[in-house]
C-alpha cells in the first residue's frame, strides 16, 4: 500500500512542469566528445558506405568528361609613362588610383570591341553554340548583333601588380593559346585606336571652333571700339546730370500728388456715406452751408405761421411754399457739392498716374546711362577673353595634332600565351578530395542531426536530468521468442521456465536470452534492495503506451522473484487487453475479470506453477469492460489480503494514458515502475505519464528501459559481455 508519509502535503504548490513532469527544468549541459565519437561508431557504416559511393561517382564523372585546356597571356601596363609627348598630358604625374585603372582595364579586356573581332576570326561563337546544350530562344541574326561575351574567358590581375592575365579554355590548347594572344593584340590595339580617335575628334572639334572663336572675338573688339566713341558724349561716370536732377524733381512733385490724393480720397469717400456733416465739412460745403443757413430760418418763420393760421391762410400757404423751394435748393446744392467732390478726386487721381509714370520713365531712362559704365567693363573684359581663348585654341589644335601620332609602349605583351600540356579541368585529385571532403562532412553532419532531432529515451543519464527519475534497469532486444509452455490444466500450468529464443543450439543458453535474463535479475534486485526506507509488497509495471513491454516485464520479473524462494503474487490487472496468459500459456477463461464482476475469491481463481511453487498467478480471464470499471474498488482489498500471504505482489497494468483504472492502480500499490522502449518512445509522452502518476501521488520507484540494443549508446556496450562469460562456464556432472 502507498505510505502516507510519503506522499506531499495537500495544499503544496505544483512546481513548472517540464516534458510534463513537475520538476524544474535542468540547466544546459555540454555534449561531450565521447559521445559524437559513439555516433560516429555507430554509423561508420553508412558513413563510409555513403563517402565510397561518392568517390567512386566523382572518380567516374571525371573520367568521362572531355578535358579542358587553359592558356595565359601576361599584359604589362606601365603607369609612369605619360600619354603625350607636349602638352599638360606630357608632365602630368601620374596618379595614385591603380586599383581603379587596372579594374577599368579589365572591363575594357571584356568588351564587345575587343572580343568581336577575335570571336569572328576564330569562330568562337559557333563553337560555344554547338557545345552548349539549350536552344537558343533567339535567331543566329540577333545573337551576332547582341554584345559578345566569351564564357571562357578570364582575366585576373596578380595582387600588388600592374598585370593582367587573359586566360582562356578550350578542348584544343592550340585554339586556348592563339585565342589568349589574339584578345591580348585586339586589347592593345583598341586601346590606340580610341586614344588616336580621341585625340582625332578633339581636333577636328576645336578646328570647328576656331573660326566661331575669331568671329565672335572680332564682333566683341568692333564693340568695344563703337562704344568708346559714344563715351564722348555721355560719360557714365559722371554722377550728377540733367537726368538726375528732373528725376530728383519729379519724386518730390509725385509725392505731393500722392499726399493730395490721400487727402481727397478720404473726402469723397465721406461723401459717398450721404452723411451732411460729411458733405459740410468738404471743400465745397460753404454754399451748402449757406442754403442750409436759410432753410432752418423758413423752417422757423414757417412754425411761428403754423402756430397763428391755418392751412387755408394765404400766409401759411406762403411760408409753406417758401420751405418747399429752400429744400430743393439745399438737396440740388448737396449733389452739386458731392459731385464737385468726386470731380476733385479723379483729377487728383489722375495727375497722380501721369507723376508716376514720368517718374518710371526718367528713372530707367537714367538707370540705363548710368548702366553704360558696366557696359563697357564688360565690353572690354569679353573682347579680352576671347582673344586669349582663340590663342590658347590654336596653341590645343597644334598639339593635338602632334600627339595624335603619337604611340606610346605604357600597355604591352610581356609573355605571350602557349599551348599547354596537362589539361585544367577535370582535376582528378582536387575532386576526389572534394568528394571525400563534403561527403565525409554532409554524412557526419547527417548522423549528429539525427542523433539530435531523435526524442526518444535511449539513455538513463538522459532519462535523469529529464525527468528527476531513477533508471532501475535497461533490459536488451530479444529479436524472436520460442515458448515452451503448453495449456494450464486445472488450476495448474505446464512446466515453466524462463523464455527462450528461437533457433538456440542444443544444450547452450542463448546468448541473447542470457542476458535479458540477468538484466531481469538486476532490475529486481535495483527495485527491491534501493528502498531502504520500507519494504515494497506490492508493485505495478505500467508504461505510457501499448506495446513498450510491460507484460514480459511483469512476467520475467515476477518469475526471477519466484526463483529467489520468495512467494510471489503475479496479478493481470490489464482488462481491455489482457497478455499474461498467453505469456505463460494459461487458460484464459476465468480471473480477475470473473472475481470482479461476480464477487468470486480471488483465490479461487489462482493458477498455479510446477516448476515454480513460490509463483501464483492471478490470470484476467477473458477481456471485460464492466471489469474495469468495478477494479478501483476492489484491488485494494485484495492487494491488503494478499499482502498477508506474499512477499512481493507484481500488478501488470494497462498503460497509463487513456486509460482510467491505471490511475487508481497506481494509488493504490506500494510503487509504479515505468516501462519505456528504447528508441521509440517519445520523451513527451513518458512526462506526461509521468506528470499523470504525479498527481494521483503515486510512488515512482523508477523506469525501466526496454528493447534497449549496444548501438543506442555508449553505456550499453556491456550487454555482450553475459554471452562471452557463459562460454567459459561449464557445468558439472
Amino acid at each position: 500500500m502507498t505510505d502516507p508519509k510519503a506522499l506531499p502535503a495537500p495544499n503544496q504548490s505544483v512546481q513548472p512542469t517540464w516534458y510534463g513532469y513537475d520538476v524544474e527544468p535542468p540547466e544546459q549541459t555540454a555534449v561531450p566528445l565521447a559521445h559524437y565519437l559513439w555516433i560516429l561508431r555507430r554509423h561508420r557504416w553508412k558513413i563510409l558506405s555513403f563517402v565510397f559511393a561518392c568517390v567512386v561517382a566523382t572518380v567516374i564523372i571525371s573520367a568521362r568528361l572531355t578535358p579542358i585546356y587553359e592558356s595565359t597571356v601576361t599584359v604589362d601596363i606601365d603607369r609612369q609613362m605619360p600619354s603625350a609627348i607636349i602638352g599638360q598630358d606630357a608632365a602630368r604625374a601620374p596618379m595614385n588610383d591603380a586599383d581603379q585603372f587596372l579594374a577599368t582595364q579589365v572591363k575594357l579586356i571584356q568588351s564587345d570591341s575587343v572580343l568581336r573581332p577575335v570571336a569572328q576570326q576564330y569562330h568562337l561563337l559557333d563553337a560555344e553554340r554547338s557545345a552548349s546544350s539549350t536552344t537558343p530562344e533567339k535567331s543566329i541574326e540577333d545573337q551576332e548583333e547582341a554584345p559578345i561575351l566569351l564564357k571562357k574567358l578570364k582575366v585576373t590581375r596578380p595582387p600588388n601588380t600592374y598585370l593582367l592575365l587573359v586566360s582562356y579554355r578550350s578542348s584544343d590548347p592550340h585554339l586556348a593559346a592563339n585565342v589568349a594572344n589574339a584578345v591580348a593584340r585586339s586589347y592593345v590595339e583598341h586601346t590606340y585606336n580610341i586614344r588616336f580617335k580621341s585625340s582625332a575628334s578633339l581636333a577636328d572639334f576645336m578646328e570647328k571652333q576656331l573660326e566661331e572663336l575669331k568671329a565672335k572675338m572680332e564682333r566683341s573688339s568692333a564693340a568695344l571700339a563703337q562704344f568708346e566713341r559714344e563715351l564722348n558724349v555721355i560719360n557714365p561716370e559722371e554722377k550728377t546730370s540733367i537726368l538726375s536732377a528732373r528725376l530728383l524733381q519729379l519724386n518730390t512733385e509725385y509725392t505731393n500728388a500722392q499726399t493730395d490724393r490721400v487727402r481727397k480720397e478720404s473726402a469723397w469717400k465721406s461723401v459717398q456715406s450721404g452723411t451732411l456733416e460729411s458733405v459740410q465739412v468738404s471743400s465745397q460745403g460753404e454754399n451748402l452751408k449757406a442754403i442750409s443757413a436759410k432753410l432752418d430760418e423758413a423752417r422757423q418763420k414757417f412754425a411761428d405761421v403754423k402756430t397763428h393760421y391755418g392751412p387755408n391762410h394765404p400766409e401759411y400757404r406762403k411760408a409753406a411754399v417758401q420751405v418747399e423751394e429752400i429744400e430743393h435748393q439745399f438737396q440740388q446744392a448737396r449733389r452739386n457739392a458731392a459731385q464737385r467732390v468726386e470731380v476733385e478726386y479723379h483729377e487728383a487721381l489722375n495727375r497722380e498716374a501721369m507723376l508716376r509714370t514720368a517718374v518710371g520713365e526718367t528713372k530707367g531712362e537714367f538707370d540705363r546711362l548710368n548702366a553704360r559704365s558696366f557696359e563697357y567693363q564688360s565690353l572690354k573684359r569679353e573682347a579680352d577673353a576671347d582673344k586669349a581663348l582663340y590663342e590658347e585654341l590654336v596653341r590645343k589644335i597644334k598639339e593635338a595634332g602632334i600627339n595624335a601620332g603619337f604611340q606610346n609602349s605604357s600597355i604591352r605583351i610581356a609573355d605571350p600565351a602557349r599551348a599547354s600540356i596537362a589539361p585544367v579541368f577535370p582535376n582528378l585529385k582536387l575532386n576526389v578530395l572534394l568528394a571525400f571532403l563534403f561527403s565525409t562532412l554532409l554524412s557526419v553532419g547527417f548522423a549528429v542531426l539525427s542523433d539530435v532531432l531523435d526524442n526518444s529515451v535511449r539513455e538513463p543519464e538522459q532519462i535523469s536530468n529529464l525527468f528527476q527519475l531513477d533508471v532501475m534497469g535497461s533490459l536488451p532486444l530479444v529479436k524472436t521468442w520460442r515458448r515452451s509452455l503448453t495449456a494450464a490444466v486445472g488450476g495448474e500450468a505446464a512446466p515453466t521456465a524462463l523464455v527462450r529464443a528461437e533457433d538456440a543450439p542444443p544444450g547452450e543458453l542463448d546468448r541473447t536470452v542470457s542476458t535479458f535474463e540477468e538484466a531481469v535479475r538486476t532490475l529486481r534486485n535495483s527495485i527491491l534492495l534501493g528502498t531502504f526506507d520500507r519494504q515494497l509488497k506490492s508493485l505495478m509495471i505500467t508504461s505510457a503506451t501499448p506495446a513498450e513491454g510491460k507484460t514480459t516485464t511483469a512476467v520475467h520479473l515476477a518469475i526471477a522473484h519466484a526463483q529467489q524462494k520468495h512467494k510471489t503474487l503475479l496479478i493481470d490487472c490489464d482488462l481491455r487487453r489482457p497478455g499474461v496468459h498467453s505469456k505463460l500459456g494459461i487458460n484464459p477463461e476465468t480471473g480477475l475479470a470473473t472475481v470482479l464482476q461476480n464477487g468470486m475469491q480471488w483465490r479461487e481463481k489462482l493458477v498455479r506453477l510446477v516448476e515454480l511453487p513460490e509463483l501464483d498467478v492471478l490470470p484476467t480471464g477473458y477481456s471485460s469492460r464492466r471489469g474495469a470499471d468495478l477494479i478501483g474498488r476492489r484491488l485494494p482489498e485484495i492487494l491488503e489480503d494478499a499482502g498477508r500471504e506474499y512477499d512481493l505482489i507484481v500488478v501488470d497494468s494497462p498503460p497509463i494514458l487513456g486509460f482510467p483504472e491505471p490511475l487508481q492502480m497506481a494509488a493504490a500499490v506500494d510503487g509504479v515502475v515505468m516501462v519505456a522502449k528504447a528508441g521509440s518512445t517519445n520523451r513527451k509522452t513518458v512526462g506526461s505519464a509521468i506528470s499523470t502518476l504525479n498527481r494521483v501521488r503515486a510512488n515512482i520507484v523508477g523506469l525501466v528501459l526496454n528493447s534497449v540494443t549496444s548501438d543506442m549508446s555508449d553505456s550499453y556496450r556491456y550487454y555482450g559481455y553475459y554471452g562471452k562469460y557463459y562460454r567459459y562456464y561449464k557445468p558439472e556432472n
